[in-house]
C-alpha cells in the first residue's frame, strides 16, 4: 500500500529530532542570507532613485556601504548555512545506513530469503543518497521560504496592503499550490522509477555472478536484449519525471511574469492616485522581483522530492518490516549444555506442511544423525533447533528450557550452524576463519583449519593464512569453502554442533578427515549431522530417518 507524502515527510523528519538545534541555525543562516539579497537589489532601487533625484531615505554613501556590508553578509551565512545543512544530512545519512543495517540483521534468515541482493545494495546506496536531497536540501529551503515570505510580507505591507495581498498570492502559488499539483501528478512515476533502477541493479548483480553459465549455453544475445528492454522502461520513467520538471518550469516562469505585472499595475495605480511615491514603486517592484528566489526553490524541490519521496517510502518500508521472531533479551542464559529435546514438532510454509510430529532427544557426548531424501524437511528441522523460525505446534528444549525462554544471543553462542554453503567475505582467509570468534588467536585458528582439514591447503598457498578471497570466494573450490565454513565451527567451540550437508561437496579422503575430528570433540559436544549419504553417518550413535516430513 502507497504511502501519503506528507506522512513520509513526516516520518523522516521524526529522524532529525537530535540534531533540530543545528537545523535551527540553518533555517536562520539561510533566512537571513536570502534577506541580505532580497535587500541587496532593494537598495540598489533605492540608489538608482537617488541619482534620478527621487527623494530617498538613505544618502547614496550610506546606500553604497549599505550595499557592501550585505554583500559580504550574504556571502558568509550562504557559506554557514550550506555547512550546517549538509552536515545535518550526511549525519543522518550515516544514521540511516546503521538503521537499515540492524532492520537487515532483525529480518535476517527468513526474510531476506525473499528480497532480491540487488534491490537491497540499491536502497543502501541510491535510495539512501537520495534522502541527502530531502535533508540537505528540502526541510530548511521549506522554513527557510516561509519565514522569508512572512518577512517580506511585513515590509511590503508597511508600503501597502495590496502589495502585501499581491505578494501573499504569489508565494502561496509557487511555493506551494504548483509543488502540490505537480508532485500530485508525478508522484507514482517516481516511485517506479525508483523500483526499475532496484530491479536492474539486481538484474545486472544476477547476470554477473552467472556469467560463465551465460557464456557456456550461448545465452549471451537473450540477456542483452532483457538489459536493453530493462534500460528502455527506464528511460521511459526517467523522461515523464523530467517532463514535470520542465511542466513546473514553465508554470512557474508563466507564475512569475504574472504576478510581477500585477504588482506593476497595482504600483503604478497607487502611484497615479498618490498614494505612494515613486521609491516606494520602484522599490516594492524589484523587491518582489527580487524576492522569489526561496518559493521558486521550494517549487523546484516537487521534482526531485518525487524521486526522494519513493526512496524515502522504500527505506522507511524495510526499517519497519516486522521480523517473524523477535529476538529474546530477558530470558535465560545457557551454562552447560547436556540434553536437547524435540517434543511432537510440526511445522509449515504457509499451506505446505514440512514436519509433523518430529520426536527426538540427544544427550551430549552424542551424534545424532538426520537422513531423508532431499526436500524432506532435515534442513528446516536445524532451522528450527536455531529458532530461525517458530514451530506451530510442539516444542524444542535445552537442558529442560524451552526455547523461546532462552536468550537468542546465548543461544547463538552456544550453537555452531554448518550449512551446505558457507559465505565467503572479501577478506583474508584467517579473517574469514576468524569470523567465529573475533578474539581468537592464530594458533586457534590454525587448529581449527587442521580439525577441518584445510590447514594443509593453506598453508600451501604464497601468503597462507593471509592470501585475500576474492568476492563470494570464486578463488575456492565448492569443497574448500565447505572445509573453512567447518573450521568456523571448530573455531566457535560451541557445546551444540548442528552440520547441514558439510561434507556433500568433500572427497572421501577430506570427509573422513573432518568425521574423523568430530569424533575427537564429541564428548564435549552435542552434534547434530544432517546428511544424504549413509557412509557419512556412519559415526553417529543414532540415525533418524525423515520421509515426507515424518520420522520413519
Amino acid at each position: 500500500m502507497r504511502k501519503n507524502g506528507f506522512l513520509v515527510m513526516a516520518q523522516l523528519l521524526k529522524l532529525v529530532a537530535p540534531l533540530a538545534h543545528i537545523m535551527a541555525f540553518t533555517v536562520i543562516m539561510g533566512t537571513l542570507g536570502f534577506l541580505a539579497a532580497i535587500f541587496i537589489m532593494a537598495l540598489g532601487a533605492s540608489g538608482l532613485a537617488n541619482l534620478l533625484d527621487f527623494p530617498t531615505h538613505l544618502g547614496l554613501s550610506q546606500i553604497l556601504t549599505a550595499l557592501v556590508v550585505l554583500a559580504v553578509a550574504r556571502g558568509v551565512l550562504r557559506y554557514l548555512e550550506q555547512m550546517s545543512g549538509h552536515y545535518i544530512a550526511f549525519k543522518l545519512l550515516a544514521l540511516l545506513r546503521d538503521k537499515v543495517f540492524s532492520a537487515l540483521r532483525r529480518l535476517a534468515f527468513d526474510k531476506l530469503q525473499n528480497k532480491q541482493a540487488g534491490e537491497l545494495v540499491s536502497l543502501i546506496t541510491n535510495d539512501i543518497e537520495l534522502l541527502e536531497v530531502f535533508y540537505a536540501h528540502t526541510i530548511a529551503p521549506i522554513l527557510i521560504a516561509f519565514l522569508t515570505s512572512l518577512i517580506l510580507l511585513v515590509v511590503f505591507g508597511h508600503f501597502s496592503v495590496y502589495f502585501a495581498l499581491i505578494a501573499a498570492a504569489a508565494y502561496l502559488c509557487i511555493g506551494l499550490f504548483l509543488p502540490m499539483i505537480t508532485t500530485r501528478m508525478a508522484r507514482e512515476d517516481g516511485r517506479l522509477y525508483r523500483q526499475l533502477v532496484g530491479e536492474m541493479n539486481d538484474f545486472f548483480l544476477d547476470s554477473i555472478r552467472g556469467m560463465k553459465e551465460i557464456q557456456l549455453f550461448g545465452y549471451e544475445q537473450p540477456r542483452q536484449t532483457e538489459i536493453l528492454e530493462r534500460s528502455q522502461q527506464i528511460d521511459a520513467a526517467f523522461e515523464r519525471i523530467k517532463g514535470q520538471e520542465a511542466k513546473v518550469r514553465v508554470y512557474t516562469e508563466i507564475a512569475v511574469s504574472l504576478f510581477n505585472i500585477f504588482m506593476l499595475i497595482c504600483g503604478l495605480t497607487l502611484y497615479w492616485q498618490g498614494q505612494i511615491d515613486f521609491a516606494v514603486l520602484l522599490a516594492a517592484q524589484i523587491l518582489l522581483m527580487s524576492s522569489y528566489g526561496p518559493v521558486i526553490a521550494l517549487s523546484n524541490l516537487s521534482s526531485n522530492l518525487l524521486q526522494t519521496l519513493a526512496s524515502g517510502e522504500r527505506v522507511l518500508d524495510l526499517l519497519a518490516e516486522k521480523p517473524l521472531l523477535t529476538d529474546v533479551q530477558n530470558g535465560v542464559n545457557l551454562n552447560d549444555v547436556n540434553r536437547l529435546e524435540v517434543s511432537n514438532l510440526s511445522f509449515a510454509y504457509g499451506s505446505e506442511q514440512i514436519l509433523s510430529g518430529i520426536n527426538l532427544s540427544l544427550q551430549k557426548g552424542q551424534i545424532l544423525g538426520i537422513h531423508g531424501r532431499s526436500g524432506s524437511g532435515k534442513s528446516t528441522l536445524l532451522k528450527l533447533l536455531m529458532r530461525f523460525y517458530s514451530p506451530q505446534q510442539g516444542q524444542i528444549s535445552i537442558n529442560g528450557i524451552p526455547l523461546e525462554q532462552i536468550n537468542t544471543v546465548s543461544l547463538r553462542q552456544h550453537t555452531a550452524y554448518i550449512t551446505q554453503q558457507s559465505y565467503i567475505f572479501n577478506e583474508s582467509i584467517e579473517e574469514n576463519i576468524r569470523l567465529a570468534k573475533r578474539d581468537a588467536s592464530f594458533e586457534e585458528i590454525v587448529e581449527a583449519a587442521k580439525l577441518a582439514s584445510i590447514h594443509q591447503f593453506i598453508a600451501s598457498l604464497p601468503q597462507g593464512y593471509q592470501t585475500k578471497m576474492s568476492e563470494l570466494g570464486d578463488n575456492l573450490s565448492d569443497g574448500e569453502k565447505q572445509r573453512i565454513g567447518i573450521a568456523r565451527a571448530f573455531l566457535h567451540n560451541a557445546p551444540i554442533i548442528l552440520l547441514d550437508e558439510p561434507t556433500s561437496n568433500l572427497d572421501s579422503l577430506n570427509e573422513a578427515m573432518i568425521l574423523q575430528s568430530l569424533q575427537q570433540v564429541k564428548s564435549e559436544k552435542l552434534i547434530i549431522l544432517v546428511s544424504h549419504r549413509r557412509s557419512t553417518l556412519a559415526i553417529c550413535d543414532q540415525v533418524i530417518n525423515i520421509e515426507n516430513g515424518r520420522l520413519s
